[in-house]
């Protein structure tokens, strides 16, 4: 399943595509699952293969995977990678969340 409404940003798509070269993985997945302190929360894995109902994206070499349930949740967002002093980490910038944590890993709709 293919979908325009995620998005992959550049910075996003090469640390993925490194990661994945040096662990040796196909993929990354990404979901989303109850918990956290705003309810629901990002979750990042590796993947080999598509699940038949996946959504798959692809940019320049790297392939991110977003199960069927999980896109409800992130339709319109976009999947993004900061390296600043603080530290660095993957962003989904989503339009859907209400509110998120300070931690930035967690959110309500």
């Amino acid at each position: 399943m293919t979908n325009p409404d995620v998005r992959l940003s550049v910075a996003a798509a090469r640390r993925i595509k490194a990661i994945m070269t040096e662990h040796n993985h196909a993929a990354l997945r990404v979901a989303v699952v109850g918990g956290g302190c705003s309810g629901f929360s990002y979750t990042f894995d590796f993947a080999d293969a598509p699940d038949e109902d996946d959504l798959v994206i692809e940019r320049d070499g790297a392939t991110v995977l977003v199960d069927k349930i999980s896109l409800d949740f992130l339709s319109g967002s976009e999947i993004d990678y900061s390296d600043e002093l603080i530290g660095a980490a993957f962003k989904i910038n989503n339009p859907n969340a209400k509110s998120g944590c300070g931690c930035g890993t967690s959110f309500s709709v």
